[in-house]
């Protein structure tokens, strides 16, 4: 995992004509990064919030958080990158974004884990070819590829990832690989909380198990996948963790939270 630093995001930030900022439409608010919009700003180009992965949450929620960007004066659009859904609509928005002018260059943009990659892939496309560094491109395009997505319309493959800067658990989770967690059972404990807290009957629907209670969560996991210690046949609880975050990083644990009532104030609960 390459975070990349600040610096460096900086340098990118003065070759694109407008920023696609990726975030996880489950929870959008802990999975951006207002370090790096602040930046954007500064930059004086347009900033697209991508609210990636919406074949995990309703419609209707999709449309609530873009509705709910779009008061705050944010210009949001719901795709899911790993569905191939709305894609030609964020092609559109773009060029929007930047009154049909061409060329255009946009850079791709998010903190770890949700769906910067993919999205990048869906764009580029099987007949996509990287191109000649961008004309006025800095040194960082060196780790950087540019393709042509579109008539017009090119896309820098960035090679870092945004540092998380929220202290939700969804920076414990995306800042680092599973197994470098220092305590993935603390971590998963955290995480099984928030999920509950908005989806009461998530691990119902993704094990079968009907409690709320984190450490009886772990520990009934373990013991249906197996995962227990020869010697006294006690579950491992470290195993039934990194699951859990494996399992809802990549959608398994349903699971979403639905936008604040007004702007500032916390959000509701979907249950």
């Amino acid at each position: 995992m390459l975070l990349a630093n600040w610096r460096l995001v900086r340098e990118l930030l003065t070759a694109v004509d407008a920023a696609l900022e990726v975030v996880d439409i489950r929870d959008p608010l802990m999975t951006r990064s207002i370090k790096f919009e602040r930046l954007v700003e500064r930059h004086g180009i347009p900033l697209i919030l991508v609210l990636n992965k919406a074949d995990l949450v309703p419609l209707t929620v999709s449309k609530a958080w873009k509705e709910y960007f779009s008061r705050q004066g944010v210009n949001a659009v719901f795709i899911s990158a790993q569905k191939r859904m709305g894609t030609l609509v964020l092609r559109k928005v773009l060029k929007r974004a930047l009154n049909n002018k061409k060329p255009i260059t946009a850079g791709i943009f998010g903190i770890p884990k949700v769906g910067k990659s993919t999205l990048i892939n869906t764009l580029k496309g099987r007949h996509s070819a990287t191109t000649s560094p961008y004309p006025g491109t800095p040194g960082y395009t060196r780790r950087a590829q540019t393709f042509k997505i579109g008539e017009g319309v090119y896309l820098i493959d960035t090679p870092g990832l945004l540092p998380p800067d929220t202290n939700d658990v969804e920076s414990e989770i995306r800042g680092k690989p599973i197994d470098s967690l220092d305590n993935p059972v603390a971590t998963a404990v955290k995480l099984i909380r928030k999920i509950v807290s908005h989806y009461p009957t998530a691990f119902e629907e993704a094990y079968g198990i009907r409690s709320c209670e984190p450490d009886e969560i772990l520990r009934l996991l373990a013991l249906k996948r197996g995962w227990v210690y020869r010697k006294d046949g006690e579950p491992v609880l470290q195993e039934s963790a990194k699951a859990v975050i494996r399992d809802y990083l990549s959608g398994k644990i349903p699971f979403y939270i639905t936008p604040p009532r007004r702007v500032g104030s916390p959000p509701y609960r979907a249950w």
